[in-house]
């Protein structure tokens, strides 16, 4: 009989399964569908074999680093071209990012790139703001940046990072999930942008996000391969209702098995591999996030292949654009081949393939009382935050003096 019984088989019910494997215990693994990795997945367009929903992590911490060279795959982290992501503004041309920034929030509102954003009257109020004192920092990332910064810079600049980065309006994310160390950062500085100056001190020095030559995708096999080697078992096809049915302390990985799942948040990707010899000087870096009130659907625009050299080179002089959606326009490739034509400039002759998919993330819930819960539901989005909570969750389990020696 096993020791735990993980129920669900995306990345934080992976991770935690392997871990407890690794102490010693004896894991099954049990996931609804056919296939492992949830919205960590891959997909083949244009003969290509690119990531089908996330194609990076953050690397603040190290967890993900220190995960991937367990498995073997230190030498496959890769990091995007340098140079800053662009806005797409509600009004005006598109304009790099302003460079001294976290999640938009500016280190200095009055800097000239983050004047250009917002307009002068709004930065001059952002910085008025930020000086009167820090009292109680509020629960919401949002709430934060109205009350230090401002709406101007709220909804010009950070709404669309935020919204790029975690999917959600800022007043729907708590702080500390945007940054865990934010609103200590915002008391012990005494304003906002003196908390993004000492964080962006504190991070390690290159790109504050990574990748895996070849995708993001390759994480879930060599866990899942991990997972097996160390006697793990795992069922596909294997839906779970009721966690008493199972043999072994039950460790939940999936919405809506502990507790009641509230309604999650569809996103759709499209893909477009094109041929277009503009591209090749990455008019617009590596893409754009898309302001409210812009003249596109479309919420963001990756140019992979100006992002990473491997994918470059996989694609032979094609270029590959991800388009992000929060609503589905009624013919999806058709509106990203225009959305990526307004965004980038540059007309799109040819589109050699496109492909759609359509994610779902979970909103936020509680863990269940006396149930082990991970995954984005209690972690919050981003491979980095799922993949910690996942380990901590495993080294508690770990921890219990109930759990047999092996």
């Amino acid at each position: 009989m096993p020791d735990f019984a993980v129920v669900g088989g995306g990345v934080a019910g992976l991770v935690v399964a392997r871990r407890l494997a690794a102490a010693g215990a004896e894991v099954a693994l049990w996931e609804a569908s056919d296939r492992l990795g949830g919205t960590v997945a891959g997909h083949e367009v244009a003969g290509i074999r690119l990531d089908a929903a996330a194609e990076s992590f953050a690397v603040r911490g190290g967890v993900v680093a220190d995960l991937l060279t367990e498995l073997g795959m230190a030498g496959e982290i890769v990091e995007p071209a340098p140079g800053p992501a662009w806005l797409q503004p509600a009004r005006g041309d598109a304009v790099p990012l302003p460079a001294t920034a976290l999640l938009g929030i500016p280190a200095d509102p009055l800097a000239p790139d983050v004047v250009r954003v917002v307009g002068r009257d709004a930065a001059e109020l952002a910085a008025m703001l930020d000086t009167a004192p820090v009292g109680t920092v509020p629960d919401s990332l949002g709430e934060l940046v109205r009350a230090r910064l401002g709406a101007g810079v709220l909804d010009r600049l950070v709404a669309p990072v935020v919204h790029g980065v975690h999917s959600q309006h800022p007043d729907d994310l708590p702080v500390e999930r945007a940054h865990p160390g934010l609103a200590d950062a915002v008391r012990a500085t005494g304003s906002l942008g003196g908390a993004v100056v000492r964080l962006r001190a504190a991070a390690p020095p290159g790109s504050a996000v990574a990748g895996i030559r070849g995708g993001v995708h390759r994480l879930v096999p060599a866990l899942a391969d991990d997972l097996v080697r160390r006697g793990g078992v795992v069922h596909l096809g294997a839906r779970v209702d009721d966690l008493g049915s199972l043999d072994g302390t039950p460790v939940v990985a999936a919405p809506g098995i502990a507790a009641p799942a509230a309604p999650g948040r569809r996103i759709d990707l499209v893909t477009l591999v094109v041929e277009q010899d503009e591209l090749d000087a990455a008019p617009r870096g590596t893409g754009l996030l898309v302001a409210q009130g812009a003249p596109v659907g479309a919420r963001a625009l990756t140019h992979a292949t100006a992002k990473w050299a491997w994918l470059r080179e996989a694609a032979a002089g094609r270029h590959v654009l991800r388009l992000s959606y929060d609503e589905l326009p009624p013919d999806p490739v058709a509106a990203a081949r225009a959305d990526a034509e307004s965004l980038l400039g540059v007309r799109l002759p040819v589109v050699v393939d496109a492909a759609h998919v359509t994610w779902t993330r979970p909103a936020a819930s509680s863990a269940a009382p006396g149930v082990a819960v991970v995954g984005e539901t209690v972690a919050g989005s981003g491979l980095a935050g799922i993949i910690a909570h996942a380990e901590r969750t495993a080294a508690a389990l770990v921890a219990d003096p109930g759990l047999p020696a092996r």
